[in-house]
């Protein structure tokens, strides 16, 4: 595709450095650059830079983003697209991360959202198209699905470490448990003394909880609450 011909990065933090890796662009451009000699601009800043950064890119290339709720009207008066990795991307992580990943996308013409397809596809990220009214309540399942997984976890360690047992040992289960749900879904993945009704252990539980780690007790009790809801769907 002609428009991805020269691509220039803004933005040279984490997913700015590993998109132009693998893209096998150019290093990224600080903040602030026009990016001119360009056929296509990718933001890679935060999400209150955008505006800011796309002002200052001189008009011509299609001009995008990698922000996962925000629409395209901040990249105006550009030819717009977004593209959002479903992808974490630690300091150091391998280009090849973004292979298999998913990824929504959006344009504010017919070239620009192909483009974003076609980039996506470059990078060997599966596309859907994600329309602007729906980008927050997706982003929302996107850090439900991530941040928030992790923070449960950070818990688990906690809970586990007072029994004096590593996280290193969770890991495995935390994993079997995850590719369930991808290959099942969430009603038929659910194992354990909730889904079998098993309110005696389940109170036996939260006891332990309140006495060595009394500040996850909010956090076990909605877990609970929501599991049950899971459980009997």
């Amino acid at each position: 595709m002609r428009e991805l011909d020269s691509i220039a990065i803004v933005g040279a933090g984490r997913l700015g450095t590993a998109l132009a890796a693998a893209l096998g662009a150019p290093s990224p451009l600080g903040r602030g650059a026009d990016a001119r000699g360009a056929s296509t601009v990718l933001l890679c800043v935060p999400d209150a830079e955008i505006a800011a950064a796309a002002a200052s890119v001189a008009l011509g290339p299609l001009v995008g983003h990698c922000s996962g709720a925000t629409g395209l009207d901040v990249l105006a008066p550009h030819e717009a697209f977004s593209l959002h990795p479903l992808m974490t991307v630690p300091a150091g992580a391998p280009s090849s991360r973004f292979t298999g990943a998913g990824c929504a996308v959006d344009g504010s013409t017919p070239r620009a959202l192909a483009a974003a397809e076609a980039l996506a596809a470059r990078l060997g990220m599966q596309a859907t198209h994600v329309a602007g009214e729906d980008r927050t309540a997706y982003h929302a399942a996107a850090s439900i699905a991530s941040n928030f997984l992790v923070t449960l976890e950070g818990a688990a360690e906690r809970l586990a470490a007072t029994a004096g047992v590593d996280r290193a040992l969770l890991a495995p289960l935390v994993r079997a448990a995850v590719d369930d749900w991808a290959e099942r879904g969430a009603e038929d993945a659910l194992t354990g003394p909730i889904a079998r009704g098993d309110e005696a252990t389940v109170a036996r539980q939260r006891a332990a909880v309140a006495e060595r780690t009394p500040d996850l007790l909010p956090l076990f009790d909605a877990m609970v609450d929501a599991t049950r809801a899971v459980a009997a769907a």
